[in-house]
């Protein structure tokens, strides 16, 4: 059994390395960046998601926490409420690769979306990389629908409209 409980202040460092190579990773592999290039984007996408870190406003950082004997965190979850449209958007997921494939993913997103009913939030959205089918697995299993695709063109050269 998880459990989700805000990040603390001294887990937010831990969170940030893991999170800069990961979508890092993640441009370099779905975008065509250099991983040079690609981590750089993904500091200043942290900076300016979260110029606060865990006290940023309009963002909730939970931990993904191991409910044993140790309560081991064994992964993270980032989202942003839109109260406006009585929504949330994941902006990341992330469990560790040991304790994939043993239900926790599924507990994780059915213990968040109890906890948003309780706020009046009736939708969750999230983007899913396009190379990440284990997670698009898993958002369809738990009821999530695809509502439309993210698409890029790298420009190379001048193309001729004729």
């Amino acid at each position: 059994m998880i459990s989700l409980r805000k990040m603390k202040a001294d887990e937010y460092p831990a969170y940030c390395d893991y999170f800069i190579a990961d979508y890092a990773d993640d441009l370099a592999q779905n975008y065509g960046h250099s991983i040079e290039a690609a981590t750089e984007l993904a500091q200043q996408t942290l900076l300016s998601s979260l110029p606060d870190g865990i006290e940023s406003k309009k963002h909730d950082l939970l931990c993904i926490e191991l409910n044993s004997n140790s309560s081991k965190v064994i992964g993270y979850l980032w989202h942003s409420i839109k109260a406006s449209d009585a929504s949330t958007f994941i902006y990341d997921f992330y469990i560790e690769a040991q304790y994939r494939g043993s239900g926790y993913g599924k507990q994780a997103l059915n213990q968040l979306e109890n906890l948003l009913a309780t706020v009046g939030i009736d939708q969750i959205k999230l983007r899913v990389a396009f190379n990440n089918q284990r997670a698009l697995a898993l958002y369809k299993e738990v009821g999530f629908a695809i509502s439309g695709y993210n698409m890029s063109k790298k420009i190379t050269a001048m193309t001729n409209n004729t």
